[in-house]
């Protein structure tokens, strides 16, 4: 998660406190509907550290003319690997008389990356230094209580040119696998299942108020309740979830939102000490 000022260095070192344990790293953009520096100045420091990262790409606060930008300059700065997001509506963050704009939302931002990559310019012809090289994923939330919406969507966009799927937080391995074998499988989309770090019971309760799509059951409320040392329980509960998920998805994507400095331990738990990068 991207500062919310003008100072890096936490968020830096977060994120070079991974390296050699993660593939890459997520920066958000505009997460919550929340302000936070620029995604893409977070993506091209990490770039400066050797830390591979995804560049997330919301809709809701700017034009094409400015998202078509946003991807261009990407290339530029040697991002290769952008997520493809609509984004969360405002009244969901701290300044609800912004203005949304929405002149794109996700499937065309897709169609958008995909263009670029044939070199097409969004006018008439071509761009004059020839096409991009991007590597475009998408978001999904396997909780979708309509699944046959969620599929039709999800042909739409890698129909529109997604190579990868990064879910919302997922719970119970039951719906990731049924997700997994019903949707992501048969479109060959690799998948990346979301596990978030619940650091308390009040901060699962606050997590299934405010964030779209979270969807955290009793039973995982309750051991968080229970528990004794509520930070240590979370920690194992993502632990679990990693051990359940990596056989039913192609890899994770770890929310440890301002806590990063606990997915270490939480791989360890995991029994992931290491990769071969």
């Amino acid at each position: 998660m991207p500062p919310r000022g003008g100072d890096i260095s936490k968020s830096l070192s977060a994120a070079k406190s991974l390296r050699n344990l993660v593939h890459a790293i997520n920066v958000t953009d505009g997460s919550r509907a929340i302000m936070r520096m620029h995604s893409m100045a977070v993506c091209k420091l990490l770039l400066e550290s050797k830390i591979e990262p995804i560049l997330q790409i919301a809709c809701r606060d700017k034009n094409r003319i400015a998202l078509q930008a946003e991807i261009l300059g990407a290339h530029a700065l040697g991002i290769k690997n952008i997520l493809c997001l609509t984004g969360d509506p405002v009244r969901a963050g701290d300044q609800a008389n912004s203005r949304p704009v929405h002149d794109y939302e996700s499937v065309q931002l897709l169609k958008q990356v995909t263009s670029f990559n044939l070199g097409k310019d969004p006018v008439s012809g071509y761009l004059p230094d020839g096409p991009t090289k991007l590597f475009a994923g998408t978001a999904a939330d396997p909780n979708s209580k309509n699944f046959n919406s969620l599929r039709k969507r999800l042909e739409r966009k890698k129909e529109a040119g997604a190579n990868f799927i990064q879910t919302q937080m997922v719970m119970d391995s039951k719906i990731l696998e049924k997700f997994c074998k019903e949707i992501a499988t048969p479109l060959e989309m690799p998948v990346l299942a979301g596990v978030f770090l619940l650091k308390s019971a009040k901060n699962a309760h606050f997590i299934n108020k405010v964030v779209p799509g979270a969807d955290i059951p009793t039973s995982i409320l309750n051991r968080l309740e229970k528990a004794k040392d509520p930070e240590s329980e979370g920690i194992s509960i993502a632990a679990e979830q990693i051990k359940r998920f990596i056989d039913l998805a192609k890899g994770v994507h770890i929310m440890a939102v301002k806590a990063e400095k606990k997915i270490p331990l939480i791989l360890q738990k995991a029994n992931i000490s290491s990769l071969n990068l």
